[in-house]
């Protein structure tokens, strides 16, 4: 069968890679998110491969004007260590149309040595059915968040508030998180190309500060068990503020522990919300 024209497919293979959890690997994470690297002396981040899935980037569509990550999903199953040798596999899952855009859902597995699956990412990435672009002259401007329909109430329920941690994503963090090859999350210039009138800063970011929130608060139970799923709603521009913000909404026992369960959430200083949704991760 010739898929010459339209080579993205529902479980079209993309292979994967071979590698090794090096220190500077984890170093250059730590770097990016300004977090301590003395937190990962015997594991890895939980989301130090956060961008696995766009190593190859043979599953976009055509037109990447204006092009956003949507969603994304986590499953943590077991914890990594620095030195573990990993195999990754990304595979089509889905494809969907919903408002001017076509969906295309990529996951993603880390698998360790002996077979067994460590994590897995679930990534819906968003393209424009047309390269229309507003008034403003970009497919997304910095006025889109002001719009009604782009406010999500989150939070605010009776359960305990996890430890927020907030971050100026600077132009350096952007390059750090996602260079050092210049393109539309660290480069203005490149960012105009694509239709956006600064740097977006990758969706990715925001939600590894989720990991973060998370990680102090559970260790292993995140690392080895968590659980996100996430919604990307409104564009993080660089050089904004960006708080990652997590509350408890009940408990569940689970096989003699006991799994916390979340709403997360990335919000500006005017509490415009970047990422809103679930997680859960075990007390143990």
């Amino acid at each position: 069968m010739n898929f010459h024209n339209e080579p993205v497919f529902v479980g079209r293979d993309f292979g994967g890679r071979t590698l090794v959890i090096e220190r500077d690997a984890i170093e250059r994470y730590c770097e990016a998110v300004a977090v301590g690297s003395s937190r990962y002396t015997d594991y890895a981040p939980a989301l130090l491969l956060h961008s696995e899935c766009y190593e190859n980037l043979d599953w976009y569509l055509r037109n990447i004007i204006g092009n956003l990550h949507a969603r994304q999903e986590w499953h943590l199953y077991s914890a990594i260590t620095p030195g573990q040798q990993v195999t990754t596999r990304g595979f089509i899952r889905e494809r969907y149309v919903k408002r001017n855009r076509e969906y295309v859902v990529k996951e993603t597995w880390v698998l360790g040595g002996d077979g067994r699956l460590l994590n897995r990412g679930v990534t819906h990435q968003s393209f424009l059915l047309t390269e229309a672009q507003g008034d403003s002259g970009f497919a997304v401007n910095k006025e889109r968040e002001k719009s009604a329909a782009r406010r999500f109430d989150i939070g605010g329920g009776d359960g305990a508030v996890l430890e927020p941690l907030e971050r100026t994503i600077s132009q350096p963090m952007c390059m750090a998180f996602s260079g050092p090859i210049k393109n539309y999350h660290n480069d203005k210039k490149e960012a105009e190309k694509l239709g956006f009138p600064d740097i977006v800063v990758q969706g990715m970011l925001p939600i590894c500060l989720i990991s973060e929130v998370l990680t102090a608060e559970f260790g292993n139970g995140w690392l080895a068990g968590g659980q996100m799923d996430v919604r990307l709603v409104n564009v993080l521009w660089g050089e904004e503020i960006a708080t990652a913000r997590a509350q408890v909404t009940g408990e569940t026992a689970e096989a003699g522990m006991t799994r916390v369960h979340l709403d997360v959430w990335v919000e500006k200083p005017d509490e415009t919300k970047v990422i809103v949704g679930k997680a859960s991760a075990l007390r143990r």
